[in-house]
């Protein structure tokens, strides 16, 4: 890996986006970027208000804007939110700007890590289980169309995943 480009992490939500990617981070010396927090910032509200007042293609415009801005820069670590691979725009974005990994992790992996989450606006339903089998089937295809590197995040600690995204990212 080039040390000026920049690494993006796409994946559902509850695979460890936003932990890993603070981590990796710090090891790689790079600055990091949420989009879902720079969104936030940048609304002065959460995403589930973005959600309700402006709807999820609302949302998905901002998104798409965020992340067309961020790519941009040379030496971050971008954690993306999970449905940001839904727009070719910002698939084309991810795949021409940097290094991709994707953080995949399984349904059962996610129900336990967002069970008491309430800033989900697409798991505040009666079924979030059916929910989250109905994103990774529409999902999945498009992570791994983007992605240089696949990591499975289910029962591993976040230390362990960073020291092999370093390996991986050094091409060992």
């Amino acid at each position: 890996m080039k040390m000026t480009q920049s690494v993006f992490l796409i994946g559902p939500m509850g695979a460890g986006k936003s932990t890993i990617g603070r981590m990796l981070s710090q090891e790689l010396k790079y600055e990091f970027f949420d989009s879902d927090k720079v969104i936030e910032e940048r609304c002065g509200a959460d995403i589930p208000w973005i959600f309700d007042k402006e709807g999820e293609a609302g949302f998905r415009e901002r998104e798409e804007s965020v992340i067309d801005e961020l790519t941009q820069q040379k030496g971050i670590v971008l954690s993306t939110g999970g449905g940001a691979v839904l727009r070719s725009e910002n698939r084309q974005h991810l795949a021409s700007r940097g290094t991709v990994i994707y953080l995949c992790t399984s349904v059962d992996q996610q129900l336990a890590r967002t069970a008491r989450d309430r800033n989900r606006p697409l798991l505040q339903t009666a079924d979030p289980e059916a929910v989250l089998r109905k994103l990774f089937a529409e999902r999945d295809p498009l992570y791994r169309s983007v992605a240089d590197i696949i990591i499975e995040t289910d029962q591993r600690n976040p230390r362990w995943v960073i020291q092999e995204l370093k390996k991986r990212l050094k091409g060992e």
